[in-house]
């Protein structure tokens, strides 16, 4: 045997006899016999090939020998390292410690994600946070499969096998409008076939907006259009025309631009979590509660 062969177990008992001064106290520490510590530390003895203990006997505590010495700084050490990982991996097991790969699209990046790393940040500041953002959910969801993303946040409707897919929030579209704009509150549908509009191109949630005129009887005349939020907000604030999109796309601080609801309501954009449905990383279980916190309280209800 080598110093290699011993176990934690071995160099528990040396710690606990040496800070206890007997066996049999650091049996009653350990919750041991005191013939199983007697037998552990004869196995560490044999070991190391030497005496550990003086064992005066009578009332007189034993000591370490300078090879017991030797054990018990290297055995301190050891220990202090396993509580550490034993920590660490009741961490990782609640989503306090670990690698958090997280999948967003722009609105949400803007809207939703802040708000929820934050939180993260605050309660759990050992994770390791890395984002990827795209606005084709192939791409994400790739990324979900190939283990690079632990959660993602997705445009609903997705099917995808091997994934657990959670709803975090109902996303009206809305209409908006240069802050001098003559409409009011609510903007009849039927208004926007005959105002140029402004909008994303080829991506989720333009199909979307599209699928709902088109099953409002609206063919539109698009002005310009962008995948990227700001510019559309920034052409609808030069008045070139109107944009139609989801109410989380829309920076509500601009005093350029009024939101205003749609009558009727087009078909809502369904905004979805997902991870793996086989063994989800904690950190990403623990994210998705966090969302679905931070959603209730985006008041969305009102655009609807």
């Amino acid at each position: 045997m080598s110093a290699a062969d011993l176990s934690l177990r071995h160099l528990a008992a040396l710690v606990a006899i040496h800070e206890e001064g007997s066996y049999r106290r650091a049996a009653d520490r350990l919750g041991y016999s005191q013939a199983a510590v007697t037998s552990q530390v004869a196995a560490l003895e044999k070991a190391v090939g030497a005496k550990v203990f003086d064992r005066p006997g009578g009332p007189r505590p034993v000591t370490l020998t300078a090879a017991g010495q030797e054990v018990l700084d290297v055995a301190r050490e050891v220990l202090a390292a396993a509580d550490v990982l034993d920590l660490r991996l009741a961490s990782l097991r609640d989503g306090r410690w670990g690698r958090l790969a997280i999948g967003t699209f722009q609105s949400v990046s803007a809207q939703l994600l802040p708000g929820i790393l934050r939180t993260v940040r605050r309660e759990s500041p050992q994770v390791q946070v890395n984002v990827l953002e795209s606005d084709d959910n192939d791409v994400l969801t790739g990324a979900l499969r190939a283990a690079r993303l632990d959660v993602s946040f997705l445009v609903g409707p997705v099917d995808e096998t091997g994934l657990v897919v959670r709803e975090v929030v109902r996303d009206p579209f809305v209409a908006m409008v240069p802050a001098d704009d003559p409409a009011g509150e609510v903007l009849p549908v039927d208004d926007l076939a005959t105002r140029p509009l402004v909008g994303h191109d080829h991506c989720v949630c333009h199909e979307l907006a599209e699928q709902g005129l088109a099953a409002a009887g609206i063919r539109p005349s698009f002005a310009f259009r962008s995948n990227d939020n700001a510019a559309v907000q920034a052409m609808v604030r030069a008045g070139i025309g109107t944009a139609v999109m989801p109410a989380l796309s829309v920076n509500t601080d601009d005093p350029g631009v009024r939101v205003v609801r749609l009558e009727p309501a087009l078909p809502s954009r369904s905004i979805l979590l997902a991870h793996a449905a086989r063994r989800p990383a904690p950190t990403a279980v623990a994210f998705v509660a966090r969302a679905l916190e931070q959603a209730a309280a985006l008041n969305l209800e009102r655009f609807g």
